[in-house]
């Protein structure tokens, strides 16, 4: 793996930092930087303060008390190659450390837009009518997305048969509901436009896969795309990043990034035009012995 210009490391650094601040309280410990949201809508992370040098274990600690006392995720999240010994600070801290692949898109290389047979790339408006409605489709889309393996496990029905279950548009349907609140932030997030939701939406099940992508400048991520499980290995994931990556391009950005979750997906990234460049770590607490 190539080493990409330290240029873009420190434009990614000033990215991070940068998200969160304009509906975030930040709050250091140490050499560390707590975001505290401020208002309706996901809690953020805690990442190394800029130019400051590695976090303590106690930096590490005192977070996780302050993220408890707010009762939000205990979650951190910095870049290895920009915070090396963070790693193993971490872990001694008790975190418990997801390794996922570092991409950059390279322009050049972007797969063109490709019919979707059955379906269609939608971007949210967040002035239509319909807008709390695809908000509330697109969040259950990836909260079940992201819960449910790319590998369904079998498990066994009342008469013991085997079977694969898989959450499809009856469950979408039937998930919680963002409280007005949140679709307000979330309606002011896309009117900024910092941040864009697209969805795919299929003729016959609705909306089945989702993702953003935020922009800070000329610096922009793609995240959260995720499929609803019963509507995998369609294709749909691979077209939606691209998509959500030209969408970036033509906002003005010139580096789209994004995070893997393993390997195996950032190979198929890899064949949509983004290249692996380092590792970005995504922090929680471990999960206590049995």
């Amino acid at each position: 793996m190539a080493l990409p210009n330290p240029d873009v490391f420190a434009r990614l650094e000033r990215f991070y930092d940068a998200v969160p601040r304009d509906a975030a309280v930040a709050e250091d410990f140490g050499n560390l930087v707590l975001f505290v949201r401020d208002g309706a809508g996901w809690p953020f992370y805690a990442r190394p303060r800029i130019g400051a040098p590695t976090p303590s274990a106690a930096d590490v600690t005192a977070v996780r008390q302050r993220q408890r006392d707010l009762g939000v995720a205990e979650a951190f999240e910095w870049v290895h190659e920009t915070t090396p010994d963070l790693l193993p600070v971490a872990r001694s801290a008790g975190l418990e450390v997801l390794l996922a692949p570092l991409m950059v898109l390279q322009q050049a290389a972007l797969v063109p837009d490709l019919p979707l047979p059955g379906a269609r790339i939608r971007v949210l408006d967040p002035a239509a009518p319909g807008f709390a409605d695809d908000l509330a489709a697109s969040r259950a889309v990836a909260q079940l997305g992201f819960s449910a393996p790319s590998t369904p496990m079998p498990t066994a029905d009342s008469d013991g048969k085997l079977v694969i279950s898989t959450a499809g548009p009856r469950e979408r349907d039937a998930a919680p509901r963002p409280d007005e609140a949140q679709v307000e932030a979330a309606r002011q997030r896309e009117l900024s436009g910092r941040h864009v939701t697209a969805v795919v939406e299929s003729d016959a099940e609705g909306i089945v896969a989702s993702g953003v992508v935020q922009r800070v400048g000329d610096v922009a991520e793609v995240a959260g795309v995720a499929t609803l499980p019963s509507a995998r290995r369609r294709g749909y994931a691979s077209q939606l990043t691209a998509s959500l990556a030209r969408e970036a391009l033509q906002a003005g950005a010139d580096l789209v990034f994004l995070s893997a979750g393993d390997d195996d997906v950032a190979r198929l990234y890899s064949k949509i035009g983004f290249r692996r460049i380092g590792t970005a770590c995504i922090a929680e607490p471990a999960p206590a012995p049995m």
